[in-house]
C-alpha cells in the first residue's frame, strides 16, 4: 500500500464514522425530546423529565467527546495529504484550497458544535424544570 491510499483511506474512513455518529446524533436526539414534549403534554411524573433531561445531557456530553476525537483522528492525516498533493496541479490540491478558503463558521464543526450545544443546554433546561415541578 503506497502512503497515498494509506493516508486517504485514514481520512475517508474517520469522515465517514464522524458523519454517520452526527446522524445517529441526531436521531437519537430526536426520540429524546419526543420523549420530553409527551411527558409535559401528558403530565407524568416529574421525575420523568429529570431522568430524560440527564439522558439528554450525557448524550451530548458522550457525542461531543466522540466527535473531538473523530477531529482528532482527521486532522492527522491533513498535514500527509497536502504534502503529497503538491505534485498535483495547483487546482487540484483539494486539502490546501480548503483550508486556504474556508471560513470559522460555515464548517461541519460549528454545526456539530452548535447542535450538541443546544441539546446540552435544553437537557439542562429539561432537568431544571423537572425539578422544579417536583418539588412543588
Amino acid at each position: 500500500m503506497d502512503e497515498w491510499q494509506y493516508l486517504w483511506d485514514h481520512f475517508k474512513f474517520n469522515a465517514e464514522q464522524r458523519l454517520k455518529g452526527f446522524n445517529f446524533f441526531v436521531l437519537l436526539s430526536i426520540f429524546a425530546d419526543g420523549g420530553v414534549f409527551t411527558a409535559i403534554d401528558r403530565q407524568f411524573n416529574p421525575v420523568l423529565l429529570v431522568l430524560l433531561g440527564a439522558f439528554i445531557i450525557i448524550l451530548a456530553l458522550v457525542f461531543w467527546l466522540v466527535d473531538l476525537r473523530s477531529q482528532h483522528l482527521l486532522r492527522l492525516t491533513i498535514p500527509g495529504l497536502k504534502e503529497l498533493e503538491k505534485s498535483f496541479p495547483p487546482h487540484s490540491r483539494l486539502f490546501a484550497n480548503d483550508s486556504s478558503r474556508h471560513g470559522i463558521i460555515v464548517r461541519y464543526s460549528t454545526a456539530f458544535r452548535g447542535l450538541i450545544l443546544c441539546q446540552f443546554v435544553f437537557g439542562t433546561g429539561v432537568v431544571v424544570y423537572g425539578a422544579a415541578l417536583w418539588a412543588c
